[in-house]
């Protein structure tokens, strides 16, 4: 079962669409927009495994430029 998760994304002022755009070039993540809240971007991402994911996240997304905090929610099916 591929697990999901949606990454909340807060950046640097006015860096939304370029991390919007950059993130969304990354494997795993089916969808990337910049939205407005508390928030700048949220992202939907899929992975293998859960360790698979924390990489993804840790290792690739948050090494986006702009980026200043990211907070993943992990789909569950209850």
């Amino acid at each position: 079962m591929v697990v999901q998760a949606y990454i909340l994304i807060q950046t640097e002022v006015g860096k939304a669409a370029t991390v919007a755009e950059s993130i969304a070039g990354i494997q795993g993540v089916v969808l990337a927009e910049d939205v407005t809240g508390p928030y700048d971007v949220i992202a939907r991402v899929e992975a293998n495994t859960v360790d698979e994911l924390g990489k993804l996240v840790i290792a690739k997304i948050q090494d986006v430029s702009g980026i200043t905090r990211t907070l993943t929610c992990t789909v569950v099916h209850v």
